[in-house]
């Protein structure tokens, strides 16, 4: 059970491992049926399934009938990343109840996803996922570096080389719109100066001097 209950506007790591750290993405599809449900889920209204929600807007597409799949989102993505075995987000609740609506959502679906594609039963993930509080801001700046550059961090390779993270979007070399990047904006202007935090601060990650509790394998 967890200490504290989310709360309206706060910032939260999540974070979660496949079940005996196995991996949780085996091919770019898996990542990108992964990236399209923290989008398709982040609502606070329940829409059954991807498989569901598709049908829906082809009903739209073919007889031109209007089928309203849009509702006020559950979190706010400020960064993102998605590894072989586990995945980190730094987010904000928008909503009462938010993150818990959505990361049930998130993971029961994507498990059903998984497990009927690899024909497989039973978790696949370890456990509930991890949630921390993050109030001190100096301690959120760097934890932006640990969720946009946790590829690179855990020696997996070059970040600039991975698509399956945020840091593309917030360095300026990629325009998604998953993530909000107001906060990186503010604080470090151009996106050129955030990526020279993150050569500053990730060499400090690596050697266990901050974050070291989250680092999960």
């Amino acid at each position: 059970m967890r200490k504290f209950q989310f709360q309206i506007g706060q910032y939260y790591h999540i974070y979660n491992r496949g079940v005996e750290a196995r991996d949780i993405f085996t091919d770019d599809f898996d990542y990108l049926r992964f990236l399209r449900s923290m989008r398709e889920f982040n609502r606070l209204e329940t829409i059954g399934s991807i498989y569901e929600l598709d049908i829906l807007r082809k009903k739209e597409r073919t007889l031109g009938v209007h089928v309203d799949t849009e509702c006020p989102q559950a979190v706010n993505f400020i960064s993102y990343c998605l590894n072989p075995n586990h995945y980190h987000f730094l987010l904000s609740q928008t909503a009462e109840g938010g993150i818990e609506k959505f990361m049930h959502k998130l993971s029961m679906g994507y498990a059903k996803y998984f497990n009927e594609k690899y024909s497989r039963s039973g978790s696949l993930f370890q456990g509930t996922y991890k949630a921390i509080h993050v109030n001190d801001y100096g301690y959120l700046l760097k934890l932006l570096v640990y969720t946009n550059c946790n590829h690179e961090i855990h020696n997996l390779g070059k970040v600039e080389n991975w698509p399956w993270a945020s840091y593309l979007d917030s360095v300026g070399m990629r325009n998604g719109s998953l993530c909000n990047l107001n906060i990186i904006r503010e604080e470090f202007g151009e996106p050129e100066n955030f990526k020279l935090f993150c050569r500053e601060i990730i060499p400090e990650i690596k050697e266990n001097k901050i974050l070291k509790k989250y680092l999960l394998e």
